[in-house]
């Protein structure tokens, strides 16, 4: 079920670059604007097919490419100096305006469907007191998982796994003695109560449950270790608590609030992973070898590429459709809240360059615009080149 559960993910996560570069499409061709080629992935290409068009309009290619990193949409004479009907340059401001935001409206439209679907079905708590409408809130599953397990630890020689469900706990002496561990944030405190003893612990994996006899460590173990680079807790895991919130008229009203807690808290982490770059790059100047780490430590526990979003998706899979819907809804928002952005190569940076230009009175020349658009995407990929290598270092 995980693995069908990870293939069903990808899909959608791939079809949220289609739906992006399907509103540029749809928008370009309703207003006058010819469509080229409609692209999957960035070329080189791999297969193509020309589809041709209908009720008078000209057909375009559709393309299937080798880089894995988004889609286009190739739009006849691009460059604002083209004056040719039918292409995007002699397109008025507002046409334009329209066909570079429908990319966003489509990303953010998909984003607030997927999250009325989880209100209704059961949404995933993903952040303290995340939104809802308590009047109309039922909590519908509320789960104790293990995060991760500390080597050496006792969870650790008993074979605890991430994803295990904690169900009770009691002192081998007196098994009648059972504590329900039904939050997370009181796990430290009932592991302490039983500190040095011996325990039975009850937990959940692939839905068969299981039952381990293991000693916690004692206080002055656990005391000593925080003076050390390694500290241990008395069992050694992380928990982690998986809650599912069930809503029913209030759904819509609780699809919005979502999307903008998580857009703040979205671009919160942006301005993080923004402040830390500027600390790399102050302190390899400076050769400040520590405000370089804590600027590197910053700026990538607020990003994540290909491949942290397919380790998502992966450890997702194991918390069934729910979760990994709200994965996607995530990160559906946060395509929206990305191109939004004035940076150049993406849908805001060219908005906010064609309405500076305006301002301006200044048109976009074709070289302006080929080593502006060029070298804003050729700094992207090597971003994410880079994000891609600390993603590896950081989950492999």
């Amino acid at each position: 079920m995980a693995v069908l559960l990870l293939i069903v993910g990808i899909v959608l996560f791939l079809g949220l670059v289609v739906v992006h570069e399907l509103g540029h499409f749809l928008v370009a061709r309703r207003n006058g604007v010819e469509a080229e080629e409609f692209g999957i992935f960035f070329p080189p290409k791999i297969w193509s097919r020309k589809i041709k068009g209908k009720k008078g309009r000209k057909g375009f290619e559709f393309s299937i490419n080798a880089l894995p990193l988004g889609g286009f949409v190739r739009l006849k004479g691009e460059h604002d100096s083209d004056t040719e009907p039918g292409t995007f340059g002699a397109a008025s401001t507002w046409v334009k305006t329209k066909i570079m935001a429908a990319g966003v409206g489509m990303n953010l439209l998909a984003a607030l469907v997927l999250f009325m679907i989880l209100a209704w079905a059961g949404m995933p708590q993903l952040v303290d007191n995340q939104f809802t409408v308590k009047s109309d809130t039922k909590i519908v599953k509320d789960e104790v998982l293990v995060g991760n397990v500390q080597p050496g630890s006792p969870a650790a020689k008993i074979g605890l796994q991430g994803r295990d469900e904690l169900l009770s706990l009691a002192p081998a002496n007196n098994p009648q003695k059972v504590q329900k561990l039904s939050q997370a944030n009181k796990l430290p405190n009932v592991t302490k109560s039983l500190a040095g003893q011996t325990i039975m612990l009850s937990y959940v994996r692939n839905g068969a449950t299981r039952t381990a006899t293991v000693t916690l460590l004692n206080e002055k173990a656990v005391a000593a270790s925080r003076n050390t680079s390694n500290p241990k807790g008395y069992l050694g895991i992380e928990p982690s608590e998986f809650t599912l919130q069930r809503s029913t008229w209030s759904a819509p009203i609780v699809a919005v609030g979502v999307a903008k807690q998580l857009t703040v808290l979205t671009l919160k982490g942006l301005w993080t992973a923004v402040h830390g770059l500027a600390d790399i790059v102050a302190g390899a100047l400076t050769r400040n070898h520590a405000a370089r780490e804590a600027g590197q430590t910053a700026a990538s526990s607020q990003v994540s590429g290909p491949v942290g979003i397919f380790v998502v998706l992966k450890d997702g899979s194991s918390l069934g459709y729910q979760f990994m819907l709200m994965i996607v809804a995530v990160i559906s928002l946060s395509l929206a809240i990305m191109n939004v952005l004035p940076i150049p190569a993406l849908d805001g940076g060219k908005i906010f360059l064609t309405y500076l230009s305006r301002l301006l009175r200044k048109p976009l020349t074709e070289e302006f615009e080929n080593w502006v658009y060029g070298g804003s995407f050729v700094f992207l990929l090597l971003l994410i080149g880079l994000i891609t290598i600390v993603d590896v270092k950081r989950f492999f």
